[in-house]
């Protein structure tokens, strides 16, 4: 038959996209090769996993947690990787933090702007002066110092990738979270704002919107709620796509934004979860 391959053979066409394909994932591996991604919150849950994935694909990372620990324990299983205790509601702190990266590697290329708290449950008249402020101190006070400082260092040496972790709270409606649907909120808004502002200057910043994610930091929410096992259990089939996602999923957003893949991609906050907002 014509075209047909003869016993034995390989067609020439089929080793060609082969070879393509695996040039491309291999590519894909190490997209981030030569890069320095600057994490916060790095020392578990959502940063650990980033950390991780992002150092698999090429980058240096510098792993910033305010548990000095918890970072050391990150960094000690990435090759090169450089730990920084760092609270994020402290300006200079921060400042400090991003002269050290750049010190230590050269530059800064991608950030992870991802410290962050729940807070406590309580309904909106119930919270304390206390709770308010202290989450809106870490992801508010604390997503503005990094983007203030690490724009600043990005200004510097040509451009960026900026992922500031929102909410789907910040996107609809939820129970007992104002101060941190609040504080997501805003944290939309000023990732829209950087976006136009130093988009000419070659710095992108997007968020991400995680539906819940089993991290230490939900473990804890969930242990906290009023009924813990029946929390657990509506939050399987919370999302139209069914159970939870984990950390490692999110990681794989992250390094997608954080690529030149999503070159054309900036002051979008996207979902991650389930179909969730949409339905």
């Amino acid at each position: 038959m014509a075209g047909a391959d003869r016993p034995g053979q390989i067609n020439p066409s089929i080793l060609m996209r082969s070879t393509g394909d695996s040039r491309r994932r291999q590519a894909a591996c190490y997209r981030l090769e030569d890069r320095v991604a600057f994490i916060t919150g790095g020392g578990a849950g959502l940063g650990e996993a980033t950390a991780l994935r992002l150092s698999e694909e090429g980058a240096n990372v510098a792993i910033v947690d305010i548990n000095s620990d918890e970072a050391d324990r990150v960094a000690a299983a990435i090759p090169g990787a450089l730990s920084l205790q760092v609270d994020v509601t402290d300006g200079t702190a921060v400042e400090r933090a991003i002269a050290t990266t750049v010190q230590h590697f050269g530059k800064i290329d991608i950030i992870f702007n991802n410290a962050g708290i729940a807070g406590e449950q309580q309904a909106l008249h119930e919270y304390t002066e206390e709770n308010w402020r202290a989450v809106n101190a870490l992801n508010g006070d604390g997503v503005f110092y990094v983007l203030k400082h690490g724009i600043t260092a990005m200004l510097k040496s040509g451009g960026g990738s900026i992922i500031n972790t929102s909410s789907t709270a910040a996107l609809t409606a939820q129970l007992n979270i104002s101060a941190y649907s609040y504080s997501k909120a805003g944290v939309t808004g000023i990732t829209r704002s950087a976006a136009v502002e130093y988009a000419k200057q070659g710095i992108r910043v997007n968020a991400i919107a995680p539906t819940a994610v089993l991290t230490p930091m939900v473990e804890a929410f969930i242990e906290t709620s009023e009924d813990p096992e029946g929390f657990r259990a509506e939050r399987e089939n919370w999302n139209p796509i069914p159970g939870w996602p984990v950390a490692e999923d999110v990681a794989a957003v992250v390094a997608f934004l954080a690529s030149d893949d999503a070159r054309w991609i900036t002051g979008h906050t996207l979902p991650m979860d389930g179909g969730y907002v949409v339905r």
